[in-house]
């Protein structure tokens, strides 16, 4: 069976003149993504590109006002201020890659008034438009937390210094 298996794989990848391998990654730096192999060389893409994807593809929907809770919201904050330290870019996002698929997880703070199924609908949307279009993985599903709103008035606390 598995022989059978293995034939029928090496058959498709001659049709398509790609063989794909795949170790997987839970959005960790340094987790590898996708490996595309073909007779010209192999490419590999990270889970941490697929995180970034992703990010970027949330924050381009009106109604989103932040990625991440506010722990980690405020975690990134303090990092900042540390010297030589910067906030994740990823915050609020995990992401799970195999051989030619993707799940994402995302935690996002919403703005108030928006519709937060409609705002959930286009960013899911977005997001699996932008992953698959950039990566070639199909996005099999996108998982959104909505932790919490952002109200006219709120404005985000700063982090207390702590030296001056």
């Amino acid at each position: 069976m598995a022989e059978q298996e293995a034939r029928k794989a090496e058959s498709q990848a001659e049709r398509t003149g790609t063989n794909w391998t795949t170790t997987s990654g839970r959005g960790t730096a340094g987790s590898t993504g996708e490996i595309a192999e073909t007779s010209q060389g192999r490419t590999t893409i990270g889970a941490t590109v697929v995180q970034k994807i992703a990010v970027a593809a949330t924050r381009q929907v009106p109604g989103v006002a932040a990625l991440g809770g506010g722990m980690a919201r405020a975690f990134g904050a303090l990092r900042e201020r540390i010297p030589g330290g910067s906030s994740s870019q990823t915050t609020g996002v995990v992401v799970e890659v195999g051989q030619k698929q993707a799940a994402i997880d995302l935690e996002i703070v919403v703005e108030y008034d928006v519709s937060i199924v409609e705002l959930a609908r286009a960013v899911r949307r977005n997001v699996i438009t932008a992953v698959e279009g950039m990566t070639g993985l199909d996005v099999v599903e996108v998982n959104i937390a909505v932790s919490d709103i952002r109200v006219p008035g709120e404005e985000e606390e700063p982090a207390p210094a702590r030296v001056e």
